[in-house]
């Protein structure tokens, strides 16, 4: 028996109604969204470290959250580990048509990314459909993630979004430094401390600002 198989079969008894741990019984897939959190964040300290040891069981720990999100979704009849391995795998293969379809002129980065997402907005879209310009983003994202998401998608759309960017202004409070990830680093680190001194929460006024450019630019 794999350890995939033994790991299937140890959280299904864990959560076997008659026999199980009363703990886990007790979830669902929300009263576990703080614990996929923590695991994640474990995991990308461990991956920060180059900690290998630590990152193998930092993995597993991550993995058992999906394990278990699987398991719930079983007991309620929607789909089980094995059909989430399906659909991943037949994701990655249809987006990967350089390594298992027949363009083999993809031969750079660049245009293996460009091919994806253009395989991925043909695809027949599973679940909630945004409606608007922007894709829909997860309001859980960070905030410094999800303005980079909007910017990107901005950048990628050709939209008008010139009002909201004041690059020049970003350029002189790094004065006349190379503009590199020292010089970023540190302009973010002191417009944090400059935002937690006047108690403005620094999250809060990012994810706002950015709501506010998508929500501008959806309103047009």
């Amino acid at each position: 028996m794999s350890g995939i198989e033994k790991l299937l079969i140890t959280v299904a008894k864990l959560r076997e109604p008659e026999t199980g741990c009363p703990w886990d019984i007790e979830q669902t897939h929300q009263s576990i969204t703080d614990c996929l959190i923590d695991e994640c964040c474990e995991l990308l300290q461990t991956i920060d470290r180059l900690d290998m040891e630590h990152m193998e069981e930092e993995l597993g720990d991550v993995l058992l959250q999906v394990i278990f999100h699987a398991q719930i979704a079983k007991e309620n009849g929607h789909f089980d580990f094995d059909s989430v391995c399906e659909v991943l795998n037949e994701k990655l293969v249809r987006r990967h048509p350089h390594v298992f379809g027949d363009e083999k002129n993809l031969k750079t980065s660049d245009s293996v990314l460009d091919r994806w997402e253009l395989i991925k907005a043909n695809e027949k879209k599973r679940g909630f459909v945004a409606s608007g310009i922007f894709k829909d983003l997860p309001p859980q994202l960070p905030a410094l993630m999800f303005a980079e998401d909007v910017h990107k998608q901005i950048v990628k759309k050709s939209l008008d979004a010139s009002e909201f960017y004041d690059f020049d202004s970003v350029k002189s409070l790094i004065d006349d430094r190379l503009i590199d990830e020292s010089a970023i680093g540190s302009l973010l680190f002191n417009l944090v401390a400059l935002c937690k001194d006047n108690q403005i929460e620094p999250e809060s006024a990012l994810r706002r600002y950015a709501q506010n450019i998508v929500d501008t630019i959806e309103s047009k």
